[in-house]
């Protein structure tokens, strides 16, 4: 069950129109890494838990929050477009305001589908899409999923706050920073308690027998590059983090197999291969003949 309350988390006001700047709001609001999947990616994830309790409790109450961080950069870009000029071209150009707009960096499609208006959308005009949320029902894959996600959208909204000089976009973008910090630092302490609580450990999935896979090879770091320097790692000596074996470092892989023999695959497939092609061949000529005669 959702409310809505017609108040904003955060208020900010632009200080001038901007449709430009607009335009590369989209990104944080619809794309791969914005506001709409982290808000639906963690609505999902509620959803698909199995257990009832403290960490359903906090990806339905962050993930409601990300609702409220939508709806902020929905008024914050319809308020940019707010007699935005078309374009910033110059007087040949702006006598077709759809060539100033692609000219002047703008989405047209904010004004044309929109009604200068934000879209589910980024910055380039690419839907949103569904495929960007991660909802495994893995509480560890899931919270790590969450925490980089949390992480690529700081470092984006970061990149735009220097894309501007407006004090009341900035303004916003510093509040949602702020956000993205405590989210970030929320994701992986609830990554911890998981392990700290044995609910769920490395290496994900943790009930999964680790007697069922190979396990000569389960910390080898097998080097398949020229660069020599990654042998100074933690990751090629020493404990594992999931506290379960040795890492070891390997020059290339430590196991080989021969390549499989020809393969004869289904007639139907007309598939080339070496001599059965041929006695299908002789048999299909014969099988003609049969047939004109």
């Amino acid at each position: 069950m959702f409310f809505h309350r017609q108040e904003l988390q955060h208020k900010a006001k632009p200080d001038a129109p901007d449709a430009v700047y607009a335009r590369k709001l989209q990104e944080v609001l619809g794309g791969q890494y914005g506001e709409i999947t982290v808000a639906l990616q963690y609505q999902f994830q509620g959803w698909n838990m199995h257990m009832p309790g403290k960490y359903r409790d906090l990806v339905f109450g962050i993930g409601a929050e990300e609702m409220g961080h939508v709806e902020m950069l929905a008024v914050m870009i319809a308020q940019l477009l707010e007699k935005s000029p078309l374009g910033i071209t110059d007087e040949a150009v702006q006598k077709d305001p759809t060539v100033a707009a692609v000219v002047g960096g703008t989405d047209i499609q904010q004004g044309i589908v929109a009604g200068a208006g934000a879209r589910p959308a980024d910055s380039m005009g690419n839907p949103w899409s569904g495929s960007y949320i991660t909802a495994s029902g893995n509480l560890l894959a899931d919270f790590t999923a969450n925490a980089n996600a949390e992480m690529q959208g700081r470092l984006q909204v970061a990149r735009l706050y220097h894309m501007t000089d407006d004090h009341g976009v900035r303004d916003l973008l510093g509040f949602l920073l702020a956000r993205d910090t405590m989210h970030q630092n929320q994701w992986l302490a609830a990554a911890e308690e998981l392990k700290a609580e044995k609910i769920e450990e490395l290496p994900v999935p943790s009930n999964f027998p680790l007697s069922k896979e190979e396990r000569d090879v389960s910390y080898q770091y097998l080097n398949f590059s020229d660069g020599a320097a990654a042998s100074e790692g933690s990751w090629a000596s020493g404990p594992t983090p999931d506290g379960k074996g040795e890492f070891t470092y390997h020059d290339g892989p430590t196991t080989t197999a021969p390549y499989p023999g020809p393969t004869h695959p289904d007639a139907r497939f007309y598939g080339t291969t070496e001599v059965p092609n041929r006695i299908e061949k002789i048999a299909g000529a014969a099988q003609d003949m049969f047939h004109k005669e």
